[in-house]
């Protein structure tokens, strides 16, 4: 981020307050110096006399150490400011550490908000970085808030000073993403130790939870509301990709990461969190790209690509990644490899839920979705289509 502080122009300006100065220096111990040998030159009557030829050489020996001297002395001198200056700006350009809540949505007050931390609330859920929950403010909106514990135990407190500045950064470009198909933060609170997150509450939970409804006939999600979905999905993905500078990346894509709201429009969370997450380098699942099972810095936006395939996969055949079934598939392993052989057996029907309610036409829309996922789970991230591609290629279907 510092590179991104300080432009070409602030180097410019840097280079030639340098260059004046020494300048400046050498042209004032030139004039110096050459006022030094007129005087010696000069009797008190005001008659210039010839010097000595030895007299000259030491002259010239005075002017040339005067010269180097006054140069060193002007680049010292400007080093010096320069850093000076650029100290001062680094000062003014930090960040302070905000305390209380930060709003972003007129609806919500900080007065409201803390009184609403303070109570009772329904837990939707948690995870190895902290927990979700339910809340009602004064004034009757009901939120979500994430609250993510930022810090492992025994953190330097300098580093947490560094860390906090930084995620703060990362929470202002994110409050300013605004899409349709991203769940959009609204407003945060900083704790000792951890930073609550404000979003919309959505009654329809998240995606896991429809398709666990579902598994259970309890939900019925016939193909038009899963292909919705999925599109929705991946058009959330290509705003962060190809919209946002820098592009942003989810690095967390899964189930229960995209919320359902009353239209089953899905909007996607936690996404840019990485910095907020201290272990979620460390966390695994089968929706983690192979490239990423041991190194998250080759993460890329192909790598969000990969999430994506999974949860089409799971859109399509009602099955859950992780369940033991795949395990015990021959020549499986993963969803991913289960797919694939079937498909390259001509047998890809026999992967698609049988509990999707289909009208006529829509098994040739799944059964082309099905080679779109087998594409999206590639293992080389450069076979892999990107979200502009996907977008292109879902809306083509039959049912849009």
């Amino acid at each position: 981020m510092a590179s991104e502080r300080y432009s070409s122009s602030y180097y410019t300006k840097q280079f030639f307050t340098l260059l004046l100065l020494f300048v400046f220096s050498f042209q004032h111990n030139t004039v110096e110096c050459q006022g030094r040998l007129n005087e010696q030159n000069y009797s008190e009557s005001g008659i210039a006399y010839p010097s000595s030829p030895s007299q000259d050489r030491e002259d010239f020996r005075k002017i040339i150490v005067s010269i180097v001297l006054g140069g060193v002395t002007g680049f010292v001198g400007s080093v010096l400011f320069a850093l000076i200056v650029r100290c001062f700006v680094q000062y003014l350009n930090r960040t302070p550490i905000l305390k209380g809540p930060v709003i972003f949505s007129p609806k919500i007050s900080p007065k409201t908000l803390q009184s609403a931390l303070a109570k009772e609330n329904h837990l939707l859920g948690s995870s190895l970085n902290g927990r979700c929950y339910r809340t009602v403010l004064d004034n009757g909106l009901t939120i979500a808030v994430k609250s993510l514990t930022t810090f492992e135990s025994g953190s330097p407190e300098i580093r947490k000073k560094r860390v906090k500045r930084e995620i703060q950064k990362e929470l202002e470009v994110l409050a300013s993403l605004r899409h349709r198909n991203l769940m959009s933060l609204r407003a945060y609170v900083r704790e000792p130790d951890s930073f609550s997150l404000i979003y919309d509450y959505v009654a329809k939970g998240s995606l896991a939870d429809a398709m666990n409804r579902a598994k259970e006939s309890e939900l019925p999600l016939d193909w038009d509301v899963r292909l919705r979905i999925a599109i929705g999905v991946v058009k959330g993905l290509q705003y962060l990709h190809s919209s946002c500078v820098p592009q942003i990346l989810h690095y967390n894509l899964k189930p229960t990461n995209v919320m359902l709201d009353s239209e089953f429009e899905p909007r996607l969370s936690d996404y840019g969190l990485i910095k907020l997450l201290p272990n979620l380098n460390r966390a695994t699942s089968p929706y983690t790209p192979p490239e990423c099972f041991h190194n998250c810095s080759r993460y890329s936006d192909k790598s969000d690509i990969f999430s994506f395939g999974m949860i089409l996969c799971v859109l399509l055949t009602g099955r859950d990644p992780g369940d033991g079934f795949f395990e015990e598939a021959e020549d499986g392993g993963s969803m991913g490899c289960w797919l694939r052989q079937l498909q390259q057996a001509g047998d890809a029907k026999e992967a698609l839920d049988k509990s999707i309610i289909a009208r006529e036409g829509d098994e040739d829309d799944m059964l082309m979705a099905v080679r779109v996922a087998a594409a999206c789970l590639s293992d080389l991230p450069a076979d892999r289509p990107s979200s502009d591609e996907l977008v292109h290629m879902l809306t083509q279907l039959h049912s849009f």
